[in-house]
């Protein structure tokens, strides 16, 4: 089956790999990025491999080579070295609710507990004061930066 993405390296990017390769030198990620370009390079002085023989030979996945191989073609030789950034969650607990957590953590705890604990308190804030699912982690990073 002819790929859709064909890479084919200059020699000066050729180059580059191999230097970014034998140095070793920067992010594993970038390194394996750049393996994977060397090894499917399509030109006369290329490597040739398919991604199945990439995928054996380098123990990752085959789609982080059919990423690469794409973003080779449609976006450049740096786009393809560098993995895209991953945005960011952001906190689902409002100001009112900071204040509904503090409140709560400084009250005593539930019958039959001796303190309050994380999960204690994300479910006392659903069960209590009408919120939506809170996580154990979104509570602890609330109360550490209060503290």
């Amino acid at each position: 089956m002819e790929k859709k993405y064909r890479v084919t390296l200059t020699e000066e990017e050729r180059a580059e790999l191999g230097k970014l390769v034998s140095v070793g030198k920067t992010a594993a990620r970038r390194l394996n990025h750049a393996r994977i370009l060397l090894m499917a390079d399509a030109s006369a002085q290329g490597l040739r491999r398919t991604d199945e023989q990439i995928v054996e030979a380098l123990n990752i996945g085959t789609r982080t080579v059919e990423r690469v191989r794409e973003r080779f073609v449609e976006e450049g030789f740096d786009a393809a070295l560098d993995p895209k950034s991953r945005p960011r969650i952001p906190h689902k607990l409002k100001e009112k609710l900071k204040g509904d957590l503090v409140a709560l953590a400084k009250s005593d705890p539930p019958k039959g507990r001796k303190r309050w604990t994380l999960r204690l308190l994300a479910g006392s804030l659903v069960e209590l004061k009408g919120h939506e699912r809170i996580s154990h982690e979104s509570v602890r990073r609330v109360l550490k930066k209060m503290a």
